[in-house]
């Protein structure tokens, strides 16, 4: 198959293109460091990454920005942040990825586990993941030719627990090579409008 990773210099990013590119195609999109540049809040440059990847199989997203921080300080510019990437970005990868999938292709989004295991300061990043949750279950029973599309709810990662382990108290991290076992499922399954948690 012919993969488009977006988000594919990132950790979990760098981790699907390690397990796909043994048996796939891979071709990554990032705000840098990529092959292939792009800005997931722009629609104008999702337009133009996919002009330049053409026909692909399956579409991964393991991007999306969100703000973290407390409720009572947190403005709606703040929250915008994870609308405009998180949530309205990985909603376009599908809008306008749809004519550039073939057949019977797929698209896996990325959530995560605040949304079912809330913590303090993840409200906005919380958000975010229910609806894109939400628009995989309801997208799914429209998509056409077959086409697929699944999220990947992860846990903390092993590999981010230093940077990002305040925020999660208690939680057991898992390690972003287990996490690639929920987006293989999701890419070379059958499997469609579902949430593979990974915690």
């Amino acid at each position: 198959m012919r993969i488009l990773v977006v988000g594919g210099t990132g950790t979990i990013g760098k981790a699907v293109r390690n397990e796909f590119s043994s048996r796939h195609e891979i071709l990554s999109a990032s705000r840098k460091g990529s092959e292939i540049t792009v800005d997931i809040t722009s629609i104008e440059s999702i337009k133009r990454m996919y002009e330049t990847v053409g026909n692909i199989d399956a579409v991964i997203s393991t991007t999306g920005v969100t703000h973290f921080g407390s409720l009572l300080d947190m403005t709606p510019e703040d929250n915008e942040i994870s609308i405009q990437s998180k949530l309205k970005g990985q909603i376009n990868l599908v809008l306008l990825g749809l004519q550039h999938v073939k057949d019977h292709g797929s698209f896996t989004l990325t959530t995560g586990i605040i949304m079912d295991d809330p913590i303090r300061g993840g409200a906005s990043a919380a958000m975010a993941s229910g609806a894109i949750r939400a628009f995989v279950e309801s997208a799914a029973i429209e998509m056409p030719r077959g086409i697929r599309i699944n999220n990947v709810s992860p846990n903390v990662l092993v590999e981010s627990i230093e940077k990002y382990g305040p925020y999660f108290p208690g939680f057991e991290p898992v390690s972003a090579s287990r996490v690639t076992t929920a987006y293989r499922k999701s890419v070379e399954g059958a499997q469609t409008g579902q949430t593979y948690r990974v915690y």
